[in-house]
């Protein structure tokens, strides 16, 4: 596992500009991050790739986590459907974005966005809360959403610098997803 500070050497969150705000088809944003992270020369990936590298890739425990606190913010998921990833629907998708989507029980529903831009993958989140109890629970989990998506963007940089020779985790990824 990485240090606190080689999450944040490798991986940025940054201000959401307006074009990537835009993505969202959600009729609104109450919160937005995006998070950067260098993956090099993996320009053949498709972003369903790289988001199906983050999500599905990412070590049993840590889908189990995802999964669980996805589920406790009232999520619909769409578990085990191929068009998904690791459960969230896919809104739009096109070589260089993936839009993931996955409404809500509890009045809670949410985005994620995967986008190639040259050798940087970001990944930007996006939640829309309608109700007192959404609030609450996304008030819940706010606090770790920042370093669980730091952990697992800084998982993918750490196996593509170590990996490069064979390929990349996305090359296979795109590969396996077909």
């Amino acid at each position: 596992m990485a240090t606190p500070a080689e999450v944040h050497d490798t991986v940025r969150r940054l201000h959401v500009p307006a074009g990537i705000r835009a993505e969202s088809t959600l009729a609104r944003v109450d919160y937005a991050d995006t998070f950067v992270v260098d993956v090099g020369g993996s320009g053949r990936c498709t972003a369903e790739a790289w988001a199906r590298t983050v999500l599905e890739g990412a070590p049993l425990a840590m889908r189990a986590r995802l999964l669980s606190g996805w589920t406790a913010l009232g999520l619909k998921l769409a578990i085990g459907k191929p068009e998904a990833v690791l459960g969230w629907e896919i809104r739009r998708n096109a070589p260089d974005a993936v839009l993931l989507a996955a409404d809500g029980r509890l009045g809670l529903a949410g985005e994620l966005l995967f986008r190639r831009e040259g050798d940087d993958l970001r990944f930007a989140t996006f939640v829309r809360v309608d109700n007192r109890a959404a609030r609450l629970a996304w008030g819940r989990v706010e606090g770790v959403h920042d370093p669980v998506v730091r952990s697992l963007l800084a998982r993918v940089h750490r196996d593509r610098v170590t990996r490069s020779h064979t390929g990349g985790m996305a090359a296979r990824a795109a590969t396996a997803h077909r």
